[in-house]
């Protein structure tokens, strides 16, 4: 067994500084509930509100925007915040999600729908437990004592329970105030992200249409339909799952599935899952630098290959293309927000293969379609520098959160 750092204790949630204390959420204030807001009542006006579901999607640790509004007569029936609540997600879909926590630190008139878990304290500063919340020391407790499978609950009074570190106040606002300022480097980064992809999308508008055209390019555009430049052939692999359950061994061509795709940005480089040597016999394969389009539940969407793959009936491949293969992979990123208003709908929204060879596309020559995808893969590349520093950053941020919110690191 290691020594004792000097200054330091051993507690139920772990070694911390001498100085700080171990207190239960329960100590710290009450515990209430807020009052459910319908989706269509986040619309009725311009009070702001906070949805559980938001607290997943749109909030990290210290609630800073608002996306829903009500109206003073839903306000009426709702549950009121106060400036230092701390708001707990009370539904999620795992236990290790559960209890998301964020903390509001606004003046503004504020309320909380339903399924939200509300504390309200004045002791300590909000943004600390905002962002101390969900760190592991607290998200252990809480998904140990979540309830449910398909969806998980937790109450007010397991969260009671929930221990914490606590340091004195003035160094909870200064942990606080280092963490928000890398928040502040997140969100400046997320709003120049934003405006890149707007502008490549404004560029996609002109370019792809010929709207507006590159130096030194002229001439008519030809009008043709996908199914003259292409063999589009859909998949028909089978599931690695279809397979015998005692037939373990597998190949090394990954199978294709609509995560790996929407996961991945440009190329499909890795795939989750391998394909089964017994499925090898009855596979739609697709060699390296192909063009695929997934046609099921995220239609539309296109992805280049610099793998070999097997794909199932939920891709297809654009085999033999007769045109540069950036330029038509542009083209089917410009235009994927179209594919669900003539997708057909069952238990999951598709497209067929009569459909996709039937969409009309316009075409320049192969020199103006390369250096057309030349542009907007340079806007690709911009946009990929800055998805890589705001990935860094933000793990910079988690290393600050496990060594400042533990102690570990103490700030002068």
């Amino acid at each position: 067994m290691t020594d004792m750092p000097n200054g330091y204790k051993m507690t139920e949630v772990g070694v911390i500084p001498e100085d700080w204390e171990v207190k239960t959420l329960g100590e710290l204030g009450t515990f209430s509930k807020g009052q459910g807001i319908r989706k269509n009542e986040a619309i009725s006006g311009n009070l702001a509100c906070i949805r559980y579901g938001e607290i997943y999607t749109h909030h990290n640790d210290v609630i800073r925007t608002y996306n829903s509004f009500i109206s003073p007569i839903i306000a009426r029936q709702s549950k009121r915040l106060s400036k230092g609540d701390i708001l707990f997600a009370g539904s999620g879909e795992t236990k290790e999600e559960i209890g998301k926590a964020v903390a509001f630190v606004g003046d503004d008139e504020v309320y909380a729908g339903g399924d939200i878990v509300i504390l309200s304290q004045k002791s300590e500063c909000p943004e600390y437990l905002g962002y101390l919340l969900n760190t592991p020391i607290a998200s252990r407790q809480k998904a140990s004592v979540g309830q449910g499978d398909a969806v998980v609950h937790i109450s007010a009074s397991a969260l009671r329970a929930v221990a914490i570190p606590l340091p004195p106040l003035s160094e909870q606002r200064a942990i606080a105030a280092a963490l928000s300022d890398v928040d502040e480097l997140l969100a400046g980064l997320d709003r120049l992200i934003a405006k890149k992809r707007d502008l490549k999308q404004a560029a996609m508008q002109q370019l792809l249409t010929g709207q507006t055209r590159l130096p030194g390019f002229q001439g008519e555009w030809e009008t043709k339909r996908l199914g003259d430049i292409a063999r589009i052939i859909r998949g028909a692999s089978p599931r690695p799952i279809d397979s015998p359950v005692w037939f373990t061994e597998h190949s090394s061509i990954g199978w294709v599935r609509i995560s790996d795709v929407t996961r991945s940005v440009k190329f499909l480089r890795e795939t989750v899952q391998r394909l089964s040597q017994l499925g090898v016999q009855h596979s739609r394969f697709v060699a390296p630098n192909s063009l695929i389009m997934s046609i099921c539940a995220t239609v539309g969407r296109p992805i280049i290959t610099q793998i070999k793959v097997c794909i199932h009936d939920g891709f297809v491949v654009f085999d033999n293309l007769q045109s540069d293969k950036f330029f038509i992979y542009y083209f089917l990123q410009w235009i994927e927000p179209n594919w669900c208003k003539s997708g057909q709908t069952g238990s999951q929204m598709n497209l067929n293969t009569g459909l996709i060879n039937a969409t009309a596309i316009k075409l320049p020559s192969i020199s103006e379609q390369t250096a057309i995808a030349s542009v907007l893969s340079d806007m690709d590349a911009e946009i990929d520098v800055l998805e890589r520093r705001r990935a860094k950053t933000a793990d910079i941020k988690q290393a600050m959160m496990q060594e400042l919110l533990t102690g570990r690191t103490r700030l002068v």
